[in-house]
């Protein structure tokens, strides 16, 4: 399945990228960042507090994704 990946604030930051395109049998969003998690400089996604996206919706880790779906991750955002 062809995913896409979109990196928002500090992980795309450490990533080095604003989104990839992945393939591979994925069946939640988790396993998508747990997949990337293991990439060299992707790391920063093994985080606890994340929060993810499928197609422009907050969503949890264990949302399903679908094939041609884009999945975006960002870090908790905390204000003052």
């Amino acid at each position: 399945m062809n995913i896409t990946v979109k990196f928002f604030a500090r992980y795309r930051e450490a990533i080095g990228v604003d989104a990839i395109k992945v393939q591979g049998d994925f069946a939640t969003v988790d396993d998508v960042r747990a997949w990337l998690a293991q990439r060299d400089g992707a790391e920063v996604l093994s985080e606890q507090n994340l929060m993810c996206a499928r197609n422009e919706d907050l969503c949890q880790l264990d949302e399903p994704v679908s094939e041609g779906d884009e999945v975006a991750f960002f870090p908790t955002v905390t204000g003052g």
